[in-house]
């Protein structure tokens, strides 16, 4: 009751346009036909409703977050908060919402970019520190998949807000060719409680403790399967093979990748004394591979990088890992499975070599 009447005196303060419908129209099949869905069902953004979410933030309503990509239209956290309530988010999520917001409106992330390609990217979020466990993310067993409220509307949301108030619509400004199920939503917490292990964050520069989201341009995800490998040194050529083979085994030099690390296979890392630094080093060591090996038209394969490159280079690393193994994320205690979120530089060539970069952000 006391929200109602809330919304009914404060509801005027709301700047968005609002759409009137009669009481006997669902007023989710209107939200269906004005195209604010992704394809599933939204919750309708109520006055009631957008005056709760924006409780979730000290910001003030009519504050510009920043221009969406592609259309650049421009973002309030009003906007922002209406496309949560869209999503399904609950108020506590706002900040995270709203830092993910700003870092994929950097320019060097290129949001447009990931829009523009025929590849299968949207924004990885991955979220670090204590507002993780706060708002109940998970960090755990089936963390990249579905059943968590959080980890599944806050990334929703982000690509909401693309969609609704920057114009970014499969089939429209998104060239996606095939699209992917992570363009709903591929969000999710670091698992921080191994104090040995040194968490995404901290890699990045943040101080131990400090909340932060970090994007990541990728699809996903993609499954690494080894129930056998028990040193450190055979785990890592075996995630090798696999990381070599995503996209095509001849896309050297184009590609990065999200490497989540499964309870059983860091534990085999962690008993021989591996730290972050020491896998990102090994795995970028083993998916170096010879150039001619992997040139256009080698074995009959057209793919791969140009011919005149061969003599140049004996070797040539296969991707970028300048994040390298960049989540430790919880699973199950019986699967000796990990998984990669990927992507190619098609999402960010919109900007040049020295767009595409992961953003993080407190």
């Amino acid at each position: 009751m006391a929200e109602r009447l809330e919304a009914k005196h404060k509801g005027g303060t709301l700047v968005s346009r609002k759409i009137e419908y009669s009481e006997s129209t669902d007023p989710v099949e209107v939200c269906y036909e004005r195209g604010w869905s992704d394809g599933l069902p939204v919750t309708p953004p109520t006055d009631e409703r957008v005056l709760a979410m924006l409780k979730g933030t000290r910001r003030r309503p009519d504050e510009i977050v920043g221009k969406i990509p592609p259309y650049l239209g421009t973002c309030t956290v009003e906007k922002a908060a209406i496309n949560a309530v869209l999503a399904g988010c609950k108020p506590e999520y706002m900040p995270v919402l709203l830092a993910a917001l700003e870092a994929a409106l950097e320019p060097v992330f290129t949001l447009h970019g990931v829009l523009a390609t025929t590849y299968f990217s949207s924004p990885v979020i991955i979220v670090n520190g204590p507002i993780a466990r706060r708002i109940g993310m998970n960090s755990g067993i089936n963390v990249l998949g579905q059943g968590n409220r959080a980890n599944a509307t806050i990334g929703r949301a982000l690509n909401l807000i693309v969609q609704n108030v920057g114009g970014g619509r499969p089939g429209e400004a998104d060239r996606s060719t095939l699209g992917a199920p992570s363009k709903y939503t591929l969000c999710f917490a670091e698992d921080e409680s191994d104090r040995e292990w040194e968490p995404l964050s901290v890699a990045r520069g943040f101080a131990r403790g400090v909340s932060t989201v970090t994007l990541f341009q990728g699809h996903g995800p993609e499954a690494i399967v080894d129930q056998k490998s028990r040193t450190p040194e055979g785990l890592t050529r075996s995630f090798a093979l696999s990381l070599n083979r995503m996209g095509h085994a001849n896309l050297v030099q184009s590609a990065r990748a999200v490497v989540v690390l499964s309870p059983e296979h860091y534990a085999i890392y962690r008993e021989a004394g591996w730290d972050r630094k020491r896998i990102e080093r090994a795995l970028y060591e083993a998916t170096i591979r010879p150039g001619r090996e992997i040139m256009a038209g080698a074995g009959g394969v057209g793919e791969g990088v140009p011919a005149d490159r061969a003599d140049e280079m004996t070797e040539v690393p296969r991707r970028r890992i300048d994040g390298g193994a960049r989540g430790r994320a919880g699973g199950s205690v019986l699967g000796r499975s990990s998984g990669v979120a990927r992507r190619t530089q098609q999402a960010g060539a919109a900007a040049g070599h020295k767009g595409g970069q992961d953003l993080s952000r407190r």
